[in-house]
């Protein structure tokens, strides 16, 4: 399962309580603590309401969507996000949350989220002050739009594995 991440713009949580989730997932029925993959931990170093546009190749990904969606890029992720979220981007402090992987199940594994019903405690946190570098120092691409929601659109149709992240927040 490998190691797993919470992000937060909160300082020193001790103890992680289950909760409802925020999103519709069938198979939650019941209140959990989510937890992401250190393989795409990248996708949740911005502030928490940003909306987010984030894909990559996965096996069977078209040679037409590689050049649409990556172009010249060599990077291995990319995330688009509206510009108008630079600055806060910019600016916020974040504080990477790792858990014992013992409690968590997978629940998606496009978005690499995994859920615990049992409270967590963290077993390390670090600082992060720098979201932007800290994207950037994971081969990921992070892009700033006008508009990402004709991306988000293109994307949900394409070959790509890919996470749509607080889109309702993304304006038209």
């Amino acid at each position: 399962m490998g190691r797993l991440f919470h992000i937060s713009e909160e300082p020193a949580i001790e103890i992680f309580e289950p909760r409802h989730s925020p999103s519709e997932f069938a198979s939650i029925n019941t209140n959990v603590v989510f937890a992401i993959s250190g393989e795409l931990l990248h996708n949740y170093l911005l502030p928490r309401q940003c909306p987010r546009v984030t894909y990559y190749r996965v096996p069977g990904t078209s040679t037409a969507d590689q050049k649409v969606f990556f172009g010249a890029s060599s990077a291995d992720f990319i995330i688009t996000v509206p510009a108008d979220w630079y600055e806060s981007i910019k600016v916020t402090h974040l504080y990477c949350y790792e858990f014992a992987p013992d409690n968590f199940t997978l629940l998606d594994e496009c978005a690499g989220y995994y859920i615990s019903c049992k409270s967590e405690k963290p077993i390390e946190v670090r600082s992060i002050v720098d979201p932007i570098a800290e994207v950037l120092s994971r081969n990921a691409e992070l892009r700033f739009s006008p508009a990402i929601l004709p991306l988000a659109a293109a994307v949900k149709k394409s070959t790509l594995g890919f996470s749509l992240i607080r889109m309702h927040n993304a304006k038209a």
